[in-house]
């Protein structure tokens, strides 16, 4: 069954009292795969890690807990995720070891080689432009940083058959290989890819 205009647009860019709702469900469904491509990204103590698309901050604090002398950070473009996003990691931002931002991936706003790790699970499908995106993912990573990006490609035709493609634009894996490799990543999968789960590849900038 194909998912309403209305809730696709929320998924998309949430806001209001349904926002909140959906923000909710995606913390739920997300969880799985955020720890799934986190496991494979390797985050170190120290390491300064981004969460492109971070919607309600929980991925965040399961980064924290592994970068435990490092910093994260978490960008969203929804200031409805933002706020739950700061709500949710209160302790660890007023601890100086989380920071949330309204931003989006037309223009980071980090400078140049500021992260050792950047996360990206399931936003690509709402970028404007994929290679501006992952150019500037590039651009505030460190020379041999990585990128784990866990997407559903449209290599499966039944996952992504009920998503509007009004709003989500869904690509082929060799699709996404071809332009993290043009935004200067050489690529790889941690594991054969699975049919049955959401692609997952794990991008390092080059130096």
């Amino acid at each position: 069954m194909r998912r309403p205009r209305f809730i696709a647009d929320q998924a998309r860019h949430a806001n209001g009292p349904l926002g909140r709702l959906i923000a909710f469900i995606m913390a739920r469904e997300t969880a799985a795969p955020n720890r799934r491509a986190i496991d494979e990204l390797e985050v170190s103590a120290t390491d300064a890690v981004l969460d492109v698309g971070c919607g309600p901050g929980a991925a965040l604090s399961v980064l924290a807990a592994r970068a435990l002398k490092g910093r994260v950070a978490g960008i969203d473009p929804s200031p409805l995720m933002v706020r739950l996003a700061q709500r949710r990691n209160r302790a660890l931002i007023d601890e100086g070891r989380v920071t949330v931002a309204r931003a989006d991936t037309s223009a980071l706003p980090f400078p140049d080689g500021t992260f050792d790790r950047a996360l990206c699970v399931h936003v690509i499908y709402f970028w404007d432009d994929l290679d501006d995106g992952l150019r500037e993912i590039a651009r505030v990573l460190k020379p041999g940083g990585r990128l784990a990006l866990l997407f559903r490609s449209s290599d499966d035709h039944r996952s992504t058959a009920s998503f509007p493609a009004s709003v989500y634009r869904f690509r082929t894996v060799r699709e996404i290989v071809a332009a993290l490799t043009a935004a200067g990543f050489a690529v790889n999968s941690p594991h054969p890819l699975d049919p049955q789960l959401p692609a997952l590849l794990i991008a390092t900038r080059a130096g």
